[in-house]
């Protein structure tokens, strides 16, 4: 009895493992994405951050996702990761209104940003940003490559996955046809356009070149300390081989005499 009873259990949670994978399998389908890997200079174990790629999208932040999206987890001074210098970092925070205080006389009051403080955000609150985005509160992009699976390759597919809808597809008021998102329909219109910003080196500003750069640029901000560690496991990985290679020297000399 004992045994049939566990036999009608295991059947039936194999029938309910079936049954949900049944109901679910459609809608994962539908939401499944290709994700077109890229060619990232700090792609694998000797990768390293392409520094001017890097400034070219902090431009592209600050001109297109700032005014959205905040960066709440990096600082200004940590843009001399990036090559910039000690003056231009002021200049950069010093475009920005921070708000400080209080004063001697208990009131908070409004001063320019200096390079100890984080990326100013662009709206002062949640409620806020949701107020001005028809009830969507926009990410903070600080760690949005860590946070999507995919990372920097699913941000540049994103980007660059706007496209007209196909003849059979509706796509409601309000939202766009996007190849690149879970779904293909999402409410944030298409952010680059080409010559949408101008960089400082001359490089075309296309929509794939800023949806690379700013890419890389998030990357950065998502784990700036990317090459120390990178670095620190290579040296880690020698040292473990060297070591390795003296025990094993060691082991001969003293095994010599019995071998």
């Amino acid at each position: 009895m004992i045994a049939r009873i566990k036999t009608l259990a295991g059947a039936g949670l194999v029938a309910s493992a079936l049954a949900v994978a049944a109901l679910s399998g459609p809608a994962q389908a539908a939401g499944e994405l290709h994700i077109e890997a890229q060619d990232w200079s700090f792609s694998g174990v000797f990768g390293t951050f392409d520094r001017a790629s890097l400034q070219r999208g902090l431009q592209v932040y600050q001109n297109v996702c700032a005014s959205c999206h905040g960066l709440k987890f990096v600082a200004y001074r940590n843009l001399a990761d990036l090559g910039y210098g000690e003056d231009e970092i002021k200049a950069i925070a010093a475009e920005k209104q921070v708000t400080d205080g209080p004063n001697d006389e208990g009131e908070m009051f409004e001063r320019p940003g200096k390079p100890s403080d984080r990326f100013v955000s662009p709206f002062a609150n949640d409620n806020a940003a949701r107020a001005a985005n028809g009830g969507a509160l926009p990410p903070d992009l600080s760690l949005i490559v860590d946070a999507r699976v995919g990372g920097a390759d699913y941000l540049y597919g994103l980007l660059t996955g706007y496209k007209d809808a196909p003849a059979d597809m509706k796509v409601p008021d309000g939202m766009y046809y996007n190849t690149g998102f879970a779904g293909h329909q999402i409410a944030m219109p298409p952010p680059l356009f080409p010559d949408g910003v101008t960089y400082g080196d001359g490089t075309p500003a296309t929509i794939a070149q800023q949806a690379k750069d700013v890419s890389a640029f998030l990357a950065w901000a998502s784990e700036p300390n990317l090459e120390q560690r990178k670095r620190a496991g290579v040296m880690s990985i020698l040292f473990l081989l060297v070591f390795t290679g003296l025990l094993y020297a060691t082991k001969r000399k003293i095994w010599a005499a019995v071998h």
